[in-house]
C-alpha cells in the first residue's frame, strides 16, 4: 500500500506528564483512506490532524454506521516505541465491520497505516509511568443519502493521543455500580461488534453511576438481568476461591484483547480460569474480588482491599509468537515501530509503568 505523507508546518508539542487525561490532546497528524465500490481502498495518506469534510446526509450520521477500535503505544525504557497486540484489533475491527455491512480492510495495510501514523508523530508517545499513546482507528459510511441500503462509500480514519489515566483517580480501585434498569446487548445484537451505537446507549447509565459517586457501570445479561457480562469500559473477572472466573463469550460481550491476554497468562501461572455465565448472587456468596481491566491497558483493580504485588516471570504463554488472524502468518507478540521486526516480549528492567502492557501483565508498579 502506498501512503502519502503530508507534514504538518505547525507542529505542536507534547504536554506535561501530569496534564494528560484521556482523549483530550491530539497529535499533529492522521491517517485517512477512501473507499467506493468501483475503486475499492484507495487514496491512502497521512495528513496534518483536522476537520473531515462529509455531506450532511452522510449515512453514518443518520444511521450509525461506524465501528472503531482502541490501542495503545508504548514507550520502552531504551527509547523505542512497541504496539501490543495489534493483530487482534485489526481482526476485531473487521469482525465488526462485518456486523454492521461495512467495507473490511487488508489486515496488513492497516496495520502499516497505523505503525505509519504512530513513526510518523512517535515524538508524541510519552514516556512518564502510567502514560501511553492511545491509537483510535475508526471507519463509517459516507454515502451522501439517506436510504437505507448497503455502504457504497466509507472512510478509514486513524487518530492518536497522549494519555494518562482513563480513570480520574488514577490507579486507585474502581467504585463500579450494577445497572439494573438498562441493558448493554442481546445475544444476536451488535454487543460483540465495537461500534459506537453500544456506547452512545450506555450514556445514561453511566451518568446515573456518576451522580451516584461510582466511576462504572458493571452490565448485568439483557434476557435475565442476573449474570455479569462486562463494564461500561472493560471486561471482568472474579476470584471465587483461588479461581479466576469471567463470563463467556455469547455473542453480546465485546472480545477483549487485555481479556484474552489475561486469561493466558493466569493459565501460565497455573491459576484455574473458567469462563462461564457468572451470577451476582454468586459472586457476593463466595465473596469474590473483582478484576477489572480496561481493554487497552492491564491493570488490575479490585473492589475490596488493595492490589497485591506479583513478581511472577513473564511467561512463555505470552513470550512465544502467535498467528496472525488474517493470511496464517506467523507474528510476534509485540509490534516494533521499526519495520514490523519481530520482537519477543522482554521485561524492560525497571520499568514502573503500570500501564505499560509488557510490566502490568505481570508485576504490580514498584514502590
Amino acid at each position: 500500500m502506498n501512503i502519502t505523507v503530508t507534514k504538518t508546518t505547525h507542529p505542536g508539542t507534547l504536554p506535561p506528564a501530569d496534564t494528560l487525561g484521556f482523549g483530550s490532546v491530539f497529535t499533529d497528524h492522521m491517517f485517512v483512506m477512501d473507499y467506493t465500490e468501483q475503486a475499492g481502498w484507495h487514496d491512502a495518506r497521512i495528513v496534518p490532524y483536522g476537520p473531515l469534510s462529509l455531506s450532511p446526509a452522510a449515512s453514518v450520521l443518520h444511521y450509525g454506521t461506524e465501528v472503531f477500535e482502541g490501542m495503545k503505544a508504548y514507550r520502552r525504557p531504551d527509547g523505542g516505541v512497541q504496539l501490543f497486540r495489534p493483530w487482534d484489533n485489526v481482526e476485531r475491527l473487521n469482525k465488526s465491520c462485518d456486523r454492521l455491512s461495512l467495507p473490511q480492510l487488508d489486515p496488513d495495510d492497516a496495520l502499516e497505516a497505523i505503525r505509519r501514523l504512530v513513526e510518523v508523530d512517535q515524538d508524541w508517545v510519552p514516556s512518564a509511568p502510567g502514560t501511553s499513546l492511545y491509537i483510535r482507528p475508526f471507519l463509517f459510511s459516507t454515502d451522501p443519502d439517506l436510504a437505507l441500503h448497503g455502504v457504497h462509500q466509507a472512510m478509514f480514519v486513524v487518530i492518536l493521543s497522549p494519555v494518562g489515566s482513563y480513570f480520574k483517580n488514577g490507579l486507585e480501585p474502581v467504585k463500579i455500580m450494577v445497572e439494573t434498569e438498562d441493558v448493554r446487548a442481546v445475544r444476536g445484537g451488535t454487543g460483540e461488534a465495537k461500534c459506537g451505537g453500544n456506547y452512545g446507549a450506555a450514556n445514561r447509565a453511566g451518568d446515573r453511576a456518576i451522580e451516584k459517586g461510582f466511576s462504572q457501570v458493571l452490565w448485568l445479561d439483557g434476557v435475565e438481568r442476573k449474570y455479569v457480562e462486562e463494564g461500561g469500559g472493560m471486561n471482568v473477572m472474579f476470584k471465587i476461591n483461588g479461581t479466576v472466573v469471567t463470563p463467556m463469550l455469547t455473542g453480546s460481550i465485546l472480545r477483549g484483547v487485555t481479556r484474552k491476554s489475561c486469561i493466558e497468562l493466569l493459565k501460565s501461572w497455573g491459576v484455574p480460569v473458567e469462563e462461564r455465565r457468572a451470577g451476582g448472587s454468586m459472586v457476593r456468596r463466595h465473596g469474590g474480588r473483582h478484576l477489572a481491566h480496561r481493554r487497552t491497558g492491564l491493570g488490575r483493580r479490585e473492589i475490596r482491599g488493595q492490589p497485591q504485588p506479583d513478581r511472577r516471570p513473564f511467561p512463555e504463554a505470552l513470550r512465544r509468537t502467535h498467528r496472525h488472524p488474517v493470511g496464517h502468518q506467523t507474528r510476534p507478540l509485540l509490534l516494533d515501530l521499526q519495520g514490523l521486526k519481530a520482537k519477543n516480549a522482554r521485561h524492560p528492567t525497571g520499568c514502573r509503568a503500570f500501564s505499560c502492557l509488557i510490566c502490568a501483565a505481570w508485576s504490580h508498579p514498584r514502590a
